[in-house]
C-alpha cells in the first residue's frame, strides 16, 4: 500500500513542508531511513540524522526548525512520537484486516458462529458452541475448544491456544504461543506420600482491550474464573496461575509468574521476572520493580524492590549499605584487633 505524504498529513492533522506528492509504503527509523519510507523525529539526540536520512517523509514535532537542507519532507505535528504510533497502529490494522475467508484445511465443530470480515487460517481447530464476533482473524495452527466466547476485532496469531470455556471481550490480541485455559496447578497430598489430581472445572475470562504476549499461560480456575480486566496488558512467557484476578489497565512486563488466588488491582506497573506469591492482594497503582519477590499484601501507590520486597525508597538506601559490607567487614574486623591489643 502506498500514500503520500498529503494523505498522512490529513490522518494525523499535520501540515506538510516539502512535496505533498512524496509517497511512502514502508516505515522504518530514521537512522535507516530509505526512498519509499516514513520515518519520525521526536527524539532531539536523533536530530542530526534528518540530514542524511533517505526516509521520504519524515514525521516531526510542530516547533522544529532545519538548521541545514534537508531531502525529505516534513509532516509537522503536536507530537511526532504519538502521530507515529498511530500510524504504527493504522498500518498494523490494514495489514491484518486484509486477511479474509477461510483457508483449508481446517475443522470447525457444530454450532460455530462468526461475523463479518472473518478470517480462519489452515490447520486450526474449533470446537463445538463457538461464537466469535466481528473481524475476529485467526492465524494458522490455532485451537479454540468448545464453548468459548471471543468478542469483536480479535486478533490470534499463529499458535494460540484456547481451552474449553473461555471468555474473550473484543479488541484483544493474542501473540504465538498464548495458552489460556490449561488446568491450573492443583495437587493434594495423599497417604501414600504422592499427590492426588484436584479437578480444575473454572474457567479464565478476559475483557476488553487485552493484549498477551509471546509464550504467556494463562490458568483455568479450580471453580469460578481467573479474570484479566480490560486494557490488561501482558508481555512475553508470563504465568498466570487459577483464580488469579487481574485489575483494569495494569501492565507486566516479560518472565513473571503469579501463583493462585491473588487479586492484582488497576494500573500496577510490574517490572520483569518478579514472583508473587499466591493468595495476596496487591492494591491498585502499585509499582514493583523487576526480580522482586513478593510475599505479603500491598496496599495502594506502594513501591516496593527486593526478595522479599519492601519500601523502594528503603531498597534504595539500604542497598548502599549492602555494596559497602566487604568494606565494613574489614574496618570492623580492624576494630575487633584494635580491641584485643588493649
Amino acid at each position: 500500500m502506498k500514500f503520500t505524504a498529503e494523505q498522512i498529513a490529513g490522518v494525523l492533522e499535520g501540515e506538510v513542508v516539502g512535496n505533498p506528492l512524496a509517497e511512502v509504503s514502508t516505515l522504518s527509523k530514521i537512522e535507516e531511513g530509505v526512498y519509499g519510507s516514513l520515518t519520525f523525529l521526536s527524539n532531539p539526540k536523533y536530530a542530526h540524522f534528518i540530514y542524511s536520512t533517505q526516509a521520504s517523509v519524515t514525521i516531526v514535532n510542530k516547533n522544529f526548525i532545519p538548521e541545514a537542507a534537508i531531502l525529505t519532507t516534513l509532516i509537522k505535528v503536536e507530537d511526532a512520537y504519538g502521530a507515529f504510533a498511530k500510524v504504527l497502529t493504522f498500518y498494523a490494522e490494514a495489514k491484518n484486516n486484509s486477511k479474509k475467508g477461510i483457508e483449508q484445511p481446517v475443522f470447525m465443530g457444530d454450532n460455530v458462529t462468526y461475523g463479518e470480515d472473518f478470517y480462519l487460517g489452515s490447520f486450526t481447530y474449533i470446537g463445538k458452541n463457538v461464537t466469535m464476533g466481528k473481524n475476529v482473524k485467526i492465524y494458522p495452527n490455532c485451537y479454540i475448544g468448545d464453548n468459548v466466547t471471543i468478542g469483536d476485532n480479535m486478533l490470534m496469531h499463529a499458535g494460540v491456544r484456547i481451552y474449553s470455556e473461555t471468555i474473550i471481550g473484543d479488541n484483544c490480541c493474542f501473540h504465538s504461543g498464548v495458552i489460556i485455559g490449561a488446568d491450573g496447578f492443583g495437587f493434594a497430598p495423599n497417604a501414600e506420600n504422592s499427590y492426588d489430581k484436584i479437578p480444575q472445572i473454572g474457567n479464565v475470562i478476559i475483557e476488553n482491550d487485552v493484549e498477551i504476549g509471546a509464550g504467556t499461560t494463562i490458568d483455568r480456575a479450580t471453580m469460578g474464573s481467573t479474570i484479566i480486566r480490560n486494557g490488561v496488558k501482558l508481555d512475553n512467557q508470563i504465568q498466570i496461575a487459577h483464580n488469579v484476578e487481574i485489575g483494569e489497565n495494569t501492565v507486566i512486563a516479560a518472565q513473571t509468574g503469579v501463583a493462585g488466588s491473588t487479586k492484582i488491582g488497576k494500573h500496577c506497573i510490574i517490572g520483569g521476572q518478579v514472583g508473587i506469591s499466591g493468595h495476596i492482594v496487591i492494591g491498585n497503582n502499585v509499582r514493583i520493580q523487576a526480580q522482586s519477590g513478593v510475599t505479603k499484601n500491598m496496599k495502594d501507590d506502594e513501591m516496593i524492590q527486593g526478595t522479599p520486597a519492601f519500601s523502594y525508597n528503603d531498597f534504595s538506601k539500604s542497598y548502599v549499605h549492602f555494596k559497602n559490607l566487604p568494606k565494613l567487614v574489614i574496618e570492623l574486623n580492624k576494630l575487633r584487633k584494635i580491641n584485643i591489643k588493649e
